[in-house]
């Protein structure tokens, strides 16, 4: 995923930028940067890894490096982040959240006719920022070279820019799949991802935008480049996972939502025999948590932390590059608390079920612990399909999704035919799958929260929302 931050201000903003960076930690673990405008310097930019180490570390002596009245800030789990051009349109810098799908084919295209060339990585890769700014530079405008981008992009693109002059362009995706927020206050205006992160700088929202609305930026205004188009789908998945429980989508805010989706998932469960002699409702941590609050809230069932997630060095279990990595990591954070596991009944509410590796190893964890059954529920519907949209999935295969595999397994392909049917756990083919992801990771019971459970927790029309991972509809 990723996020940007932004300021233009009529005094120096560079801390305020920074912490407001920080606090889109949660949506990337690769890279971050900073771009800052001085009337006396220019431009100025700097890009960390931060697969190691958090962005406050890595940027921990930006104040000493970089100054400005104007400056952005990009976590990406993509592409390094944000670049200095220089085209017509001046010197700027851009970052960009989103995901090019036909880069490819776009950099074919521009090489054809342009005569220009690309900073090319290890086997040719294109740095996706650096071909949104290709496409950007071939219109006169900013607006019209965003336009542009978007249309000819197969994917998503939401784009924050720096001018030479201080100014700063925001630009929602074509379809509004993510957010973009505005803040004011008395010294100027912030852009970002996460509208908590400005609040809490002492901005107040002004505006969301909607969706391909473009936006110049001054400290003293506001300027509406070009209009919200009418269709919106911006992605459920927010809600159920990668939103920050603080964060407020569409006036839907992250917490509230998980507490009636879990709500509504014991709800479904109130007349199972299965579920009956639950001792603990828990929530598989960090983002599990609330929905298990809801769930138990719900059912009367007492709530519990049976184990607790040690985070201080490791703050994001996929942090390493590789699986193995992964998963060692997520073994070794977790620490149980003996008393609310042993001779216990637990269901557990997860955020929702990808590929399961690690939810595997979690249950054993339990059984180890001398829990006596682990009931699990998913806080949203079997995922069928990769991302490909955002990039909120490592899977580069839909069959490294754990419901792709088992239909496999249980239909072989001809099972793709009736991913309808494996999705709703009232049919035959639902309950097969169930059953059969019950069986490998040994849980005593699984149930997914429906497609319109989760429509209704988040409480937007069903056409304003994206749900294609759980049922491929664009």
């Amino acid at each position: 995923m990723g996020g940007f931050f932004g300021i233009t201000s009529t005094r120096d903003c560079m801390a305020d930028v920074f912490f407001g960076t920080d606090y889109h930690s949660h949506l990337g673990t690769s890279r971050g940067g900073m771009a800052a405008y001085d009337p006396e310097i220019g431009l100025q930019r700097k890009i960390h890894s931060i697969e190691n180490a958090p962005f406050r570390t890595r940027f921990e002596h930006i104040f000493e490096e970089m100054q400005g009245t104007a400056a952005i800030g990009s976590i990406s789990d993509s592409e390094p982040q944000p670049l200095l051009i220089r085209s017509n349109h001046g010197t700027y810098a851009v970052c960009m959240i989103g995901r090019i799908n036909n880069a490819d084919e776009l950099i074919d295209r521009y090489l054809s006719f342009s005569g220009g060339h690309f900073d090319a990585k290890t086997g040719g890769k294109v740095n996706a920022v650096e071909l949104l700014a290709a496409l950007i530079d071939q219109k006169t405008s900013f607006a019209e070279g965003i336009r542009f981008a978007q249309k000819s992009i197969e994917g998503t693109a939401s784009i924050l820019i720096l001018e030479d002059d201080g100014t700063l362009i925001a630009a929602r995706d074509r379809l509004g799949r993510l957010p973009v927020t505005v803040g004011r206050r008395e010294d100027g205006y912030a852009v970002s991802f996460e509208s908590f992160a400005y609040e809490k700088l002492g901005f107040t929202f002004e505006k969301e935008l909607g969706p391909g609305e473009i936006v110049a930026i001054t400290p003293q205004g506001m300027t509406q480049l070009r209009a919200p188009g009418k269709e919106k789908r911006i992605c459920s998945f927010l809600w159920s996972y990668y939103g920050y429980p603080t964060s407020t989508y569409e006036g839907v805010n992250v917490e509230a939502m998980r507490y009636r989706n879990g709500a509504l998932l014991a709800k479904a469960d109130r007349n199972r025999e299965d579920v009956q002699n639950v001792d603990y409702v828990g929530g598989v941590p960090d983002s599990g948590t609330p929905h298990a609050i809801g769930y138990a809230n719900e059912s009367g069932k007492h709530f519990a932390r049976a184990f607790i997630k040690y985070t201080p060095t490791w703050a994001r279990s996929f942090m390493p590059p590789a699986q193995v990595d992964r998963n060692t990591i997520a073994k070794m954070k977790q620490i149980p608390v003996k008393e609310l596991i042993k001779d216990q009944n637990l269901l557990f509410v997860d955020d929702s079920i990808v590929r399961g590796t690690q939810l595997r190893e979690t249950v054993e964890f339990l059984y180890e612990n001398g829990a006596k059954s682990v009931h699990m529920r998913s806080a949203c519907p079997p995922i069928m399909f990769g991302c490909k949209y955002l990039n909120f999935s490592r899977a580069t295969s839909d069959l490294e999704l754990i419901a792709r595999r088992v239909i496999l397994e249980l239909e072989g392909e001809k099972g793709f035919d009736h991913l309808e049917e494996y999705s709703d756990g009232a049919t035959e083919r639902g309950k097969r799958l169930r059953e059969a992801i019950c069986e490998r990771f040994h849980f005593s019971s699984l149930d997914f929260q429906s497609l319109e459970g989760v429509i209704q927790a988040i409480g937007l029309p069903e056409c304003d929302l994206c749900t294609y991972c759980w049922n491929g509809k664009e």
